[in-house]
């Protein structure tokens, strides 16, 4: 069985020439700029081989094509097509959430302005749709079916996100809803696409669908504990960067919905104008911690990878790629936080 960096790595192989062959299709200027994001050159064009990602989702893509006993290749558009996909929200995120940088290089739409930023993400995203319909197959069509549907989702999610911004109070629930639409959406495609296109019964396809979206809800909850915690070595961001914006993210969202003080201290600070210092910044992580915020997101992300492996034990799966869907999902969720 192969290690979770092993089965990140093969994916990378495995999808990168199909993947530049996707984005070859693209105008020159969309083409230069995908390019970019996808760390394959410098902004003025030279090759590079720049950070671009773990590639969790096209691995999760090629896995659920083997775990329904087809040959990882069957699950190759719809790994390129969730990339692809993902790589849109991320150039769109940066945008409206300000990022300068991402995996230590300038964004998309601080090199060439929001409006290209845009374009450059509409194209990815309906390149992701071509290259599923391009395949042909009978299950082309159910497979771009599940991506759209997924698209939607995280674009409720990220809606949603948006809106909690000027709401002084969001729940719990709300908050995992919005995760679930934002960030699992996409890992639930991505968990099934490979089984659909292999035409594996439904059943199955749904197992592979919870597992992702529980995976999903996990991946969101560390996250958010590295948004406020997180190293800038590790995360690409700076720290206290989900702070400095005041998100209402899951560990802040879990503090203010108890009754006492901190929440009080918490809920005031959120509602106050100004650009916060560093010592501002890091008493206010530590009041968020000494609520119990850090240790009830990564609890539940623990519990969310439970209900995760549950899903894949009630189907007749491939034992060896189950495994490494199991060891893929803990080592998403065992990031250092």
């Amino acid at each position: 069985m192969r290690t979770a960096p092993a089965c990140l790595t093969h994916s990378r192989v495995t999808i990168t020439p199909a993947l530049r062959a996707a984005v070859d299709r693209l105008d020159h200027r969309s083409r230069h700029q995908a390019a970019y994001h996808l760390g394959w050159i410098t902004a003025g064009g030279a090759p590079t081989n720049a950070d671009a990602g773990k590639a969790v989702r096209p691995a999760l893509a090629l896995l659920s094509a083997e775990a329904v006993g087809a040959p990882p290749e069957v699950g190759l558009p719809g790994a390129v097509a969730v990339e692809l996909v993902h790589n849109f929200s991320l150039v769109h995120d940066d945008l409206m959430d300000g990022d300068e940088e991402r995996r230590h290089r300038r964004t998309v739409w601080k090199l060439w302005g929001p409006s290209s930023a845009i374009l450059t993400g509409d194209a990815m995203l309906a390149l992701a749709q071509e290259v599923l319909l391009d395949t042909g197959l009978p299950t082309a069509a159910p497979a771009a079916r599940l991506l759209t549907r997924a698209t939607r989702h995280l674009i409720r999610g990220q809606v949603q996100d948006l809106s909690f911004e000027k709401r002084p109070h969001v729940t719990v629930e709300e908050c995992v809803d919005m995760a679930a639409g934002k960030t699992g959406a996409l890992l639930s495609a991505s968990a099934a696409i490979g089984a659909v296109l292999a035409g594996a019964p439904e059943a199955t396809v749904d197992a592979l669908a919870l597992y992702g979206d529980q995976v999903g809800v996990a991946f969101q909850l560390i996250d958010d504990v590295l948004g406020i915690w997180g190293d800038p070595a590790v995360t690409g961001k700076s720290v206290h960067s989900d702070l400095r914006s005041r998100k209402k993210s899951l560990p802040v969202s879990h503090v203010l919905n108890q009754d006492g003080p901190l929440s009080d201290e918490l809920a005031a600070w959120l509602t106050t104008p100004g650009e916060p210092d560093e010592e501002e910044l890091r008493r206010v992580a530590g009041l968020i911690e000494g609520a119990g915020g850090r240790d009830w997101a990564l609890a539940e992300a623990a519990r969310r990878m439970a209900l995760a492996e549950d899903a894949l034990r009630g189907v007749d799966l491939d034992a060896g790629a189950r495994d490494e869907l199991l060891t893929l999902g803990r080592f998403v969720v065992d990031r250092q936080v």
